[in-house]
């Protein structure tokens, strides 16, 4: 046992300086290591450890977003998803040169992807959300977004796949640590939300309906960006967790 410990931590020490020399700057990202044993789909095999990456999205264009999405913020939210996933595939890669086996998964799904389950309930096979809960980065705020302490909801995720037990210096998050706290419960136009706190027990649908934010987003969409690009951003906005305004780190 001791001997497989050693290993463990070694592998888990070369896997951190791999990772950390492709972040920079340094300080607009956090990363974690999950165990999802039990949690993910079978379809991925023996892929059972979860690496999750989180970028964070610039405030001056997040503190834009008043009454629905701008421009700026479709545009940055698609180039940050391009560029994790750049990300991930260069960080994969020097991990399998390390005979560490790895899978990508994207930052995003499309809005077209043809996949029958995703379509029905808008979800993919993966939820970067849990991997990033189950790596101690966050919680699941009231309107479905992983809360950060260091961001808020003001990131996007990407999450590499292994077969490599890693590490985790943090414990897993199983409830929601924004107490009383209705700030994007109230703000959301499409009422989503019921203000229901999150935990590990509690499906998504119990307590935010992703069908009303997903109308709400399309209608942003062809009303303020000129086309079908479902986005809104408005709770990412208002959250006061990572928000340099109200300078609020913690609950």
């Amino acid at each position: 046992m001791a001997v497989f410990e050693q290993t463990h931590s070694g592998r888990s020490e070369l896997v951190q300086s791999l990772i950390e020399k492709h972040l920079k700057p340094r300080d607009h990202y956090i990363y974690g290591f999950a165990d999802l044993t039990g949690l993910v789909d079978r379809q991925f095999g023996d892929f059972r450890y979860g690496i999750s990456i989180g970028n964070k999205l610039d405030d001056g264009i997040i503190d834009s977003i008043k009454n629905g999405p701008t421009p700026e913020y479709y545009a940055h939210y698609k180039e940050t998803n391009d560029a994790l996933a750049r990300l991930s595939n260069r960080i994969a890669s020097e991990l399998n040169r390390n005979r560490i086996e790895t899978l990508c998964m994207e930052p995003t799904i499309p809005e077209d992807y043809p996949d029958a389950y995703y379509q029905e309930t808008l979800r993919s096979r993966l939820s970067h959300k849990m991997v990033a809960t189950r790596a101690g980065l966050g919680w699941i705020g009231k309107t479905a977004l992983v809360i950060t302490r260091p961001f808020g909801p003001r990131l996007r995720l990407v999450t590499i796949l292994t077969k490599t037990p890693l590490r985790n210096d943090s414990d897993p998050v199983d409830k929601s640590r924004c107490g009383k706290c209705v700030i994007c419960v109230e703000a959301c136009p499409a009422e989503a939300a019921t203000g229901q706190l999150w935990d590990i027990t509690l499906d998504r649908d119990q307590f935010f309906d992703a069908e009303k934010c997903r109308a709400q987003c399309k209608e942003f969409g062809y009303n303020m960006l000129g086309g079908d690009r479902r986005i809104c951003g408005i709770c990412v906005s208002v959250c006061p967790i990572g928000n340099r305004v109200t300078n609020h780190n913690s609950t």
